[in-house]
């Protein structure tokens, strides 16, 4: 504990008023960290000696619908000389879920920044290539968003056999 408690104040020794705050859940620390200067934060914890955080492990999106801020983007990063993960997370408002690219600090960003964005709506500024990735490019919307619709086929059993089969497409003939 004490070698993250060092991380931790490390950094926010670096940034004292970017660090908004900090959570540590089951073992586990989180740093909110301003939006506008996750990529510095990032690579302050790349680069600094003693942290060398050196592997972005994942990027995840969330959705917090209704409330606000609704949208948070996690960074899961591990630094293999201390055998230490520490997760920085972003928090965007709905109007503009907007936040930097890292693929500058880490070029592993790419293709999960492109997921986040495919799925949850969240552009990433200075992306070197931000299409879609998941969902078709003609597609409307962001399917992991909690406000979309939901669409479903019913699951055939027995009973309803004959009804589920009314209902599915078949091959022309």
């Amino acid at each position: 504990m004490s070698d993250y408690q060092s991380v931790i104040e490390s950094i926010k020794a670096q940034f004292p008023d970017v660090v908004q705050d900090v959570v540590e859940f089951r073992g586990e620390y989180t740093l909110v960290i301003e939006p506008a200067k996750i990529a510095e934060v990032a690579r302050f914890c790349r680069d600094a000696d003693g942290l060398e955080f050196t592997i972005l492990s994942d990027i995840g999106g969330i959705d917090y619908y209704p409330d606000e801020p609704r949208f948070a983007v996690s960074y899961v990063l591990f630094s293999l000389s201390q055998n230490l993960t520490i997760r920085l997370k972003v928090y965007l408002q709905e109007d503009s879920p907007r936040v930097p690219t890292l693929t500058d600090v880490y070029s592993s960003a790419g293709w999960p920044e492109r997921e986040v964005y495919d799925m949850f709506g969240v552009a990433f500024e200075g992306h070197p290539d931000p299409r879609r990735i998941l969902m078709p490019f003609d597609w409307t919307g962001h399917p992991l968003r909690k406000d979309y619709p939901l669409g479903y086929e019913e699951v055939q059993f027995s009973f309803n056999y004959d009804r589920v089969k009314d209902q599915k497409p078949s091959p022309r003939e």
